[in-house]
């Protein structure tokens, strides 16, 4: 029977990392019958051939292919595409590993949704992941999810889409000889996938320097050869926002970014050989559309290379590589970085190559909150990315139907700032009306601003939002008061006026009889916010549509406890339940007084002997 999938791992002088990797092949939750193992010794001189011969010995499931060094990782990939069984392929390469249940999972994906491609979540060890998937799901668009960002193939293919297009890795060359595959392959593709609730892949970041990318390459052969990329887009995806979506990818990651430190360590000769060779691309494939989506660093790279610009391309490389860049300019509602020859007449570049306007972001987080009497108190950090922190302005849009107010909040120089929103003031000097508010921040900078959802802070004292509270609104009387986090998103919202978030229901008493006699009832209640002389509680007794009011004796604690203790004698004949009422203000509620084991506390009353000897005298009577 054929294996389920192939897992072909390109191996060149990786002796230290092979017991991990292939350890974790063998520890695939997918089972040993379903997988094929076929490795490929790039000409290893490190004495890991002979250690992947025995490794192999003892497994029907492994293969071992033994070549000369071709210089890449393409042609051993290419010769374990040749050899391989499965339906599905799985490149891994020998100095990184994979997850236990990596490979069930995403087969398991890919039978369920006949999935041409699936990727599995990325976890960088030593260095940053290239994409950072989150969300799990039978379909993406690569026009509208950041898959295309990562192409490198480290990912589930059917291996019938290999096959029916001839599709091979780029051989004898250290970059993007996966690019040149995984392009062809995820764009013919019928349908890609995501595992992203699972560490599927772990990418390891060498320490000693040897990984491929940071090899020495001609830069202006690799640039013609990228061309080759570009072109098999152009010749799949037609002209439009799509395709500029797809190149702006390219020019981002395989063109302009190799214009770094490198480039200056080049002698002039070869500087321009290099920016000749990417001045082609820009000319033959960029679109404003694609200029306009790069960051300016990128973008002034672009102009300096059309323009022929390359003393200036060099000043704005170093401005990188170098110190941090000043903060960015701002000019109204707009903001412009700070590199070399901003509005420099003999360099001519436009504000546009500068303009950072879109990439600004609120950059925020919310550290705590809690209540001080009517007062909410947030604090937490805020600023604006690129921007100088100082001058900044931060402050909270309280948002209710058509109603906003605005509540400043005081900010430091590191960018910290302290809120308080005062219930009893918060609307323009006024009480905040009753309803559900929600709460967005906002940093401003001059006139160019920023807002975003305010989150709950992290940490397990606020996976649940504090209980509702009664707070004083001043001449408005209390209100009930809470803060309550969405569900979808975790945002803070003010409940104010009990509409959603509800004070306590129920209260804990009891009736109980005095040596003398006497009935006593006793209820008590905590309400965070209640204090003395607040407002009154009163104990009821309820039957039918009769209520009774006992006059009440009450004792608040400073936590907000009301401990309520009212006579009850000569209460009417009947069962009655026993209610607790809070009044403050326009504020009043009615509370269930449950026992220990929640259930009413009742009061029966029996009719007197007396009454009940009248009643049957008078029954018997009238039956005579």
């Amino acid at each position: 029977m054929d294996p389920v999938v192939t897992v072909i791992v390109p191996v060149h002088n990786t002796l230290r990392y092979l017991e991990r990797c292939l350890g974790s092949v063998d520890a695939q939750t997918i089972g040993r019958r379903r997988l094929e193992v076929i490795v490929v010794d790039d000409g290893s001189r490190d004495g890991g051939g002979a250690w992947l011969d025995d490794w192999a010995r003892d497994r029907d499931n492994a293969r071992v292919i033994h070549q000369e060094a071709s210089g890449g990782a393409g042609k051993p990939r290419n010769v374990g595409i040749g050899l391989a069984r499965g339906t599905y392929l799985f490149f891994l390469d020998s100095d990184d590993h994979l997850g236990p249940d990596a490979l069930r999972r995403m087969v398991a994906m890919a039978d369920r949704e006949k999935s041409d491609v699936v990727y599995g979540r990325i976890v960088g060890v030593g260095r940053n992941a290239p994409v950072d998937l989150r969300t799990t799901s039978p379909e993406v668009s690569l026009y509208d999810s950041p898959v295309y960002w990562t192409l490198a193939p480290y990912k589930l293919w059917r291996r019938s889409l290999i096959e029916e297009h001839g599709l091979r890795f780029a051989e004898h060359r250290l970059l993007n000889e996966d690019v040149a595959f995984a392009v062809p392959a995820v764009l013919r593709a019928k349908k890609i996938s995501v595992v992203a609730d699972h560490d599927c892949y772990f990418l390891e970041g060498r320490g000693d320097g040897t990984n491929a990318s940071r090899q020495d390459v001609d830069w202006a052969d690799q640039l013609a050869f990228v061309g080759g990329i570009l072109r098999t887009v152009a010749d799949l995806v037609p002209a439009g926002p799509e395709r500029d979506k797809l190149m702006e990818r390219h020019f981002h990651g395989e063109v302009l970014s190799m214009f770094a430190e490198p480039y200056l360590a080049r002698d002039a000769e070869d500087r321009e050989a290099i920016a000749a060779a990417a001045r082609v691309l820009l000319d033959e494939w960029s679109t404003d559309r694609i200029t306009r989506a790069l960051p300016p660093r990128l973008r002034l790279r672009a102009h300096c290379l059309r323009a022929g610009l390359l003393d200036e391309l060099a000043e704005i490389i170093r401005a990188d590589t170098g110190a941090t860049l000043p903060p960015a300019h701002l000019e109204g509602d707009r903001a412009y970085a700070a590199y070399p020859y901003f509005r420099d007449e003999r360099a001519a570049i436009p504000d546009s190559c500068y303009d950072l306007t879109s990439r600004v972001r609120l950059v925020q987080r919310v550290d705590s909150y809690a209540w001080q009497g009517p007062v909410l108190r947030l604090s937490g950090t805020a600023r604006l990315s690129e921007i100088d922190d100082e001058g900044l302005r931060v402050g909270v849009l309280l948002r209710r139907q058509g109603y906003t107010y605005w509540v400043p909040a005081d900010v430091s120089e590191d960018g910290t700032y302290t809120l308080s929103i005062d219930i009893g003031r918060a609307a323009d000097g006024e009480p905040l009306p009753e309803g559900t508010w929600s709460m967005r921040i906002v940093a401003s900078a001059g006139e160019l601003r920023r807002e975003a959802w305010l989150a709950r802070p992290e940490g397990s004292r606020y996976d649940a939002p504090p209980g509702p509270r009664l707070v004083d609104r001043g001449r408005a009387g209390p209100v009930a008061a809470a803060v309550f986090h969405s569900a979808a998103h975790q945002h803070l919202n003010l409940d104010i006026g009990d509409t959603r978030v509800l004070l306590p229901t129920t209260a804990r008493g009891a009736v109980t009889r005095t040596r003398l006699g006497r009935v006593e009832a006793t209820a008590r209640v905590t309400v965070p916010g209640w204090r003395p002389g607040l407002g009154k509680a009163r104990l009821l007794l309820v039957s039918g549509r009769r209520t009774l009011t006992a006059p009440t004796s009450t004792e608040v604690g400073a936590d907000g406890r009301v401990s309520a203790v009212a006579r009850a004698d000569g209460v009417d004949p009947g069962t009655w339940e026993l209610r607790l009422r809070l009044i403050a203000g326009g504020f009043r509620r009615d509370l269930v007084v449950s026992d220990a084991s929640g259930a009413p506390v009742r009061l029966s009353v029996p009719v007197p002997l007396v009454r009940q000897v009248r009643r049957r005298a008078a029954s018997v009577l009238r039956g005579h």
